[in-house]
Order: C-alpha cells, then structure tokens, then sequence
C-alpha cells in the first residue's frame, strides 16, 4: 500500500488529531503561540499540525500533549484514534 501524504490524508487522522489539540488547548484558554513555545514547536509549524497539514511525530505528539496536561492517550481518544 503507498504510504499517504498528509495532502492525501483521505480518511482524515491528522485532521482529527489537530482539531483535538486545538480543542484542548481552547479548553485551557491558551494561545497557539503559547502552546507552540511550552512545545517547543515553531508556531507556523504549530498551526499546520492543528489543521492537520503536518503528519507530527510521536515526540511531537508528547511535547504538545505535556503542555497541554493531558496524557497522549486521552489525546488520541478526542481524536478518535
């Protein structure tokens, strides 16, 4: 099977997991710049992981989720994944 572009993210799993982060981190009232520099994530980079244009490494997924305070898992369940 060819492996997917996040352009061709067709059944939609990054786009989910931005809309999760982004859900979150509106929960605790903080800024995308804000979670980019607790995650040490460029915030233009930041911002194309919430729209689910970046397919986000596993670090990533750990770094966004600790300054979020919220265990990985739990981000993955919001996403549905």
């Amino acid at each position: 099977m060819p492996r997917q572009s996040p352009r061709t993210d067709t059944d939609g799993k990054l786009r989910k997991l931005g809309d999760a982060i982004r859900a979150a981190r509106y929960e605790i009232g903080m800024s995308q710049e804000a979670l980019a520099d607790a995650s040490g994530i460029d915030r233009s980079h930041m911002g194309k992981i919430e729209r689910g244009e970046r397919n986000v490494s596993v670090l990533n997924v750990a770094r966004v989720a600790d300054a979020l305070n919220v265990s990985i898992a739990s981000l993955m369940a919001s996403a549905g994944l």
